[in-house]
């Protein structure tokens, strides 16, 4: 009666600091994180096989054609994918498996995998958000424009999410994501198998 991991999916506005959050969630709380593939070139300290795997368009493109991705999407003038085998394999192991994906991935997750937990993680306000894309420091006002106005077009597919989380104090939100999860797992619609199979069980004990 094991149960299958659960697959979750964080997104969230470029700035909101789900990247974070999600380091937090795998370091204090033990899940297991699906490194994405990229075109993007990496940032400063950013480490090619932990942070991403960075691809030319070249290989991205190889991974398309060969259904080595769950999802892939365009981002900003590059592309941003999930490997499958991992995936597939940590939630097969009964590992709960963070995604961070951005909207159009997560569309594309829900679609295949109906039961993944999905949560979006913002900022209080747009206001907020900008401050938080320029004292970054490695960004144009120009680019941040652009986030800024990409940010506007995924907020209309918010309401795709299962659950929102505000992130206005680190330490907090973390926590809450983690709970959310824990209540997520525990529905009983994302339990039918296990309770058909403990019921056999029971009868099966009697």
């Amino acid at each position: 009666m094991e149960r299958k991991g659960q697959l979750i999916v964080i997104s969230g506005f470029s700035g909101a600091g789900k990247g974070t959050v999600v380091k937090e969630l795998v370091e204090k709380y033990g899940y297991s994180l699906s490194i994405s593939a990229t075109t993007r070139a990496p940032r400063p300290g950013e480490v090619d096989g932990k942070d991403y795997y960075f691809k030319t368009e070249a290989e991205f493109r190889n991974l398309i054609d060969y259904n080595g991705l769950i999802e892939w999407a365009q981002y900003v003038d590059n592309y941003y994918g999930t490997p499958r085998k991992f995936v597939e394999d940590e939630l097969a192991a009964g590992k709960d498996v963070i995604l961070e994906i951005e909207v159009q991935g997560a569309s594309i997750i829900r679609k295949q995998y109906p039961d993944a937990i999905l949560l979006f993680i913002t900022t209080k306000d747009v206001e907020t958000l900008r401050e938080r894309l320029m004292g970054r420091g490695t960004e144009s006002k120009e680019k941040v424009d652009q986030r800024i106005s990409r940010a506007a077009e995924e907020s209309e597919m918010i309401g795709n999410y299962d659950y929102i989380v505000i992130n206005d104090d680190l330490n907090t939100c973390i926590d809450t994501v983690h709970s959310v999860i824990l209540g997520g797992k525990c529905k009983r619609e994302r339990n039918e198998d296990f309770i058909k199979a403990l019921q056999e069980d029971f009868h099966a004990a009697n």
